[in-house]
């Protein structure tokens, strides 16, 4: 069904984002105050459910590209995605009919609901990464056959670029990502137009919904003091995330992060409050294995999720510091995002991690 949202609606969907972005996607709250600006000066966005789309309507999804920790430094002004979005309405020559999410994590479930509200269209409720990911081709969209390209580019002083690598999306991210790093670590995009037949056949359904509830579910737990972990296994076990299971509880013990080709990477360590036990996290961005006494917990495309331990407020990857206390918990992935072709474009391989891919409701146990 579809809604309308309004400013009320973001604090918890930018919580829920944030939990389902796996650690990346971008600064929600950055986000989040984006969004209320654009709301307050245009008005709400609708959230258009994908079952009432139209099968002939151009969808055109946009998002920011770059590395995280630029933004902390590095804000919006909050135009540049709709400008990404006419510079491909030009060259296609068509107006886009929606716009919606490549991903439903962190910054990038809030980007689309800025130029919804800055340009009048609905935004799709769906995705096309099921939580984050750090390349353009790592997209459902790609796996099951919709190209990337033409693309467009956004610079903060209205510079845009147009990018044709027909179905070569990885050639696709490339160029990107070099055109990103020259407008100073972050740009805003315009890529994957399709039809709405397509969004129907290769996106995930109802992310943003689901984001929100998420975000909804953890407040509403804590206003209860009830547990919040429990509460969204709850949530998520009705469904397209299935599975959740707790990896670890404890502090973190030590940080290592660099910005490096566009991307934020490094790894964090925490040890268990009995010091008995430690985890390793290594991310790109997002959050891409959990190790605890250096066997695997969970493992890309399922989400590794760092939450804080009283609150159950998730923590992106740019913003884990020493010492929080940590509940780290595991999400499973919807299933089309665990067959053999979306494997092979954002499986571990594709992270060069050395391990093969096994579903983290087979890694770690419901009471773990």
């Amino acid at each position: 069904m579809s809604w309308l949202l309004t400013e009320e609606h973001l604090e918890d969907l930018a919580r829920g984002a944030a939990v389902l972005g796996t650690g990346g996607g971008g600064d929600p709250y950055v986000g989040r105050l984006l969004v209320q600006q654009a709301i307050r000066e245009c008005g709400p966005v609708t959230v258009l459910d994908p079952a009432e789309l139209d099968d002939e309507a151009l969808v055109i999804p946009t998002a920011q590209m770059g590395a995280p920790t630029v933004v902390f430094e590095k804000i919006p002004s909050g135009d540049e995605a709709l400008t990404a979005l006419r510079a491909l309405e030009r060259h296609l020559g068509t107006p886009a009919a929606a716009t919606m999410p490549i991903e439903c994590g962190g910054i990038n479930s809030m980007i689309p609901l800025v130029v919804a509200a800055r340009s009048g269209l609905p935004v799709v409720d769906a995705d096309g990464m099921g939580r984050a990911f750090p390349e353009l081709q790592m997209e459902t969209f790609g796996v099951y056959g919709v190209t990337g390209s033409p693309m467009a580019v956004a610079g903060e002083r209205g510079e845009t670029a147009v990018i044709d690598t027909g179905a070569d999306n990885k050639r696709m991210e490339w160029l990107a990502r070099g055109i990103t790093i020259r407008l100073g670590g972050v740009a805003h995009i315009a890529e994957y137009s399709m039809r709405g037949a397509e969004v129907k056949r290769t996106a995930v359904p109802r992310t943003l919904t689901l984001a929100h509830t998420v975000g909804r579910a953890l407040r509403e737990a804590r206003e209860r003091q009830d547990d919040p972990i429990a509460h969204l296994g709850e949530v998520l076990g009705d469904s397209l995330y299935q599975h959740v299971r707790v990896l670890f509880r404890g502090k973190i013990s030590d940080v290592e992060r660099r910005t490096e080709a566009g991307f934020a990477r490094g790894r964090a360590t925490a040890m268990s409050f009995d010091r008995r036990h430690e985890l390793e996290l290594v991310f790109q961005n997002e959050h891409l294995v959990a190790l605890v006494d250096g066997e695997v917990r969970c493992l890309v495309p399922d989400l590794v999720c760092v939450l804080e331990s009283e609150q159950a407020e998730p923590i992106t990857t740019e913003s884990l510091r020493y010492g929080q206390r940590v509940t780290v918990v595991g999400i499973s992935t919807p299933e089309l995002m665990r067959t053999p072709q979306a494997l092979a474009v954002f499986g571990p391989a594709a992270f060069g991690l050395r391990h093969d891919f096994r579903p983290v409701e087979t890694l770690t146990t419901a009471e773990s």
